[in-house]
């Protein structure tokens, strides 16, 4: 019931037009009082954690109003009172504006003249409010910041107003809230300002919360932040919360060298091992002893973490810069770890550095071995090249000669077509000649078919007698054969003709010659006429060569006048 009154309450509040205007000019009037001003805050206050009760979008919509009549200027001008009560109503309303819309302060920062507010909020950060009010501030600078929840154009311009103005200011905080290297830690809030000694009551519990700001800040702009520690070398500042003789802000300087080797970027890790970073870190290590703390436990713990990650320059800086001061720490399986990394790499190295050597002798004999090769082959193609000129002038000398005794054959040759049909033998060819096998019988009409091939060569011949004489003497080596064959083959065709004329009458005759045969019937006449038909063939086969011998050279060309090569 309680719940729903409250609802009904802040319903009708809000959608009254007049009560929201009223209640922000009596705030902003100058003449009121600080109690009457006290009273309208917590009035506030109380307004906006009542405004809960309502719908999720009544209450986006009412935090919506209350931002455009200027809520915002009412929480600034409340976070610079000095009465506690009134700057913590003003936190817990940024809160709950954050909690429902982070866009909508952030847009009030940005469209801001000077950036009032975050300097407050930044500033409320390192005073001392209470125990309450340092964790709400904190808070409230995580959200503004956090870049999962950013969107629009307002992401990044929040980030850089925070760099460019306000991070330089809580690292000199830290740095100057801890002793110098000379000082003894019996004082923890002093500090060497300016070269001199001052007083700073900023509680340990501040620094810790500045501290775990920058953390966060690594976390979540680490491009950035790596950019304003190179330059400014923020994090050798930080790290004097070493000196501090409270042991979780020692702790809390571990944690933060941690979160930064943990990104594993290798321009802050050659950073920290150019400057030395990790010495204040292992200074109170070793200062800390065998006692079995946090500290110690941290401190092992980044090593175990620089090991794991197998950060090469992390291990050789801290195993050659800090070996004697951890000697006494063998015992911990962590530091056996280490140095057994350290041993690795240094083995690893030797072993690349003796098989280097090898190599390049390798790569030397090599390239010994392919210069060798290489003028081998140089040597062997100018031999190649000396002995073809050699002989392809040998072979031009011969042709000079053979021109010289041939006369003009080469001329001669060269204009008439090229031979296809027939082969130029060797002379050692005509003792091992063998003559070709009988052809099979054939009908009487190739008789005819041989008279008309001869006449034909010899109408070629007619036209073909400007041939040289170097030819002459291969023409008679095939015609020798060709005649052979022709005999050997005329001889089978007389037998065979005498045998059919025998038989049928003498009408059926096929020439002078073998018509002549055919009135004798007496076997002893018969075999006196098949000699003398064989001798008178044979010789109009040889007068028939004369002028078949000069025809082939021409027309070999011609699978059907190419008779001889047939025959063969």
């Amino acid at each position: 019931m309680i719940h729903t009154n409250n609802a009904a309450v802040i319903s009708l509040l809000k959608d009254d037009a007049c009560f929201i205007q009223d209640l922000f000019s009596r705030m902003r009037s100058p003449n009121i009082s600080m109690e009457s001003k006290r009273e309208l805050v917590l009035f506030l206050h109380e307004f906006c954690t009542l405004s809960k009760s309502l719908p999720l979008v009544q209450q986006l919509r009412l935090f919506r109003d209350l931002s455009g009549e200027g809520v915002f200027e009412i929480v600034s001008d409340v976070l610079q009172s000095q009465d506690r009560k009134i700057v913590s109503a003003g936190t817990d309303i940024v809160i709950l504006f954050l909690n429902q819309d982070p866009n909508l302060l952030r847009s009030y920062i940005v469209q801001q003249e000077g950036n009032s507010l975050l300097g407050l909020l930044v500033k409320g950060m390192v005073t001392d409010f209470g125990e309450q009010m340092h964790c709400q501030f904190l808070e409230i600078l995580r959200i503004l910041m956090d870049s999962f929840t950013m969107s629009g154009a307002h992401r990044d311009v929040i980030i850089e107003i925070f760099y460019e103005r306000h991070l330089d200011y809580l690292v000199d905080v830290i740095a100057s809230s801890c002793p110098s290297r000379s000082a003894t830690r019996t004082s923890p809030n002093s500090a060497l300002v300016g070269g001199n000694t001052e007083v700073h009551r900023i509680k340990p519990e501040i620094l810790l919360n500045v501290c775990e700001l920058l953390c966060f800040c690594v976390v979540h702009h680490p491009y950035r932040i790596k950019c304003n520690f190179l330059m400014n070398n923020a994090i050798e500042k930080i790290l004097t919360m070493t000196r501090r003789s409270e042991k979780f802000l020692v702790v809390a300087a571990v944690r933060f060298m941690r979160t930064i080797i943990s990104r594993n970027d290798e321009h802050l890790i050659r950073h920290v091992v150019k400057f030395n970073l990790l010495k204040p870190i292992i200074d109170a290590f070793v200062e800390n002893g065998d006692r079995y703390n946090m500290l110690q436990s941290g401190v092992l713990e980044l090593l175990e973490h620089i090991r794991k990650e197998n950060l090469k320059p992390l291990v050789i800086y801290v195993t050659e810069s800090f070996s004697d001061q951890l000697m006494k720490f063998e015992h911990f399986g962590s530091i056996q770890a280490f140095k057994l990394k350290y041993q690795q790499y240094l083995e690893s190295a030797d072993m690349k550095l003796s098989a280097s050597v090898p190599d390049m002798r390798k790569k030397a004999e090599g390239r010994g071995l392919e210069k060798e090769e290489e003028d081998y082959f140089n040597e062997s193609d100018e031999e190649d090249s000396v002995r073809r000129t050699k002989h392809a002038h040998s072979e031009h000398n011969e042709e000079s000669k053979d021109d010289v005794a041939n006369g003009s054959e080469t001329g001669d040759i060269s204009s008439r077509p090229k031979s296809g049909g027939l082969v130029d033998y060797a002379d050692d060819d005509d003792e091992d000649f063998n003559p070709p096998p009988k052809e099979p019988d054939r009908p009487v009409d190739d008789d005819e078919l041989l008279t008309i091939s001869t006449v034909k060569r010899k109408l070629v011949n007619t036209g073909d007698g400007k041939h040289a004489d170097g030819e002459v003497r291969k023409r008679q080596k095939i015609e020798t054969r060709i005649t052979c064959a022709k005999i050997s083959g005329l001889t089978n065709l007389a037998s065979k003709h005498k045998d059919s004329l025998a038989s049928s009458s003498p009408s059926c005759e096929a020439n002078g010659v073998l018509g002549e045969h055919a009135t004798h019937s007496d076997e002893h006449q018969h075999s006196t006429d098949t000699a003398e038909t064989s001798r008178q063939v044979g010789g109009d086969c040889i007068k028939a060569m004369g002028s078949l011998s000069s025809e082939k050279a021409v027309n070999t060309t011609k699978i059907n006048d190419s008779e001889p090569y047939l025959v063969r």
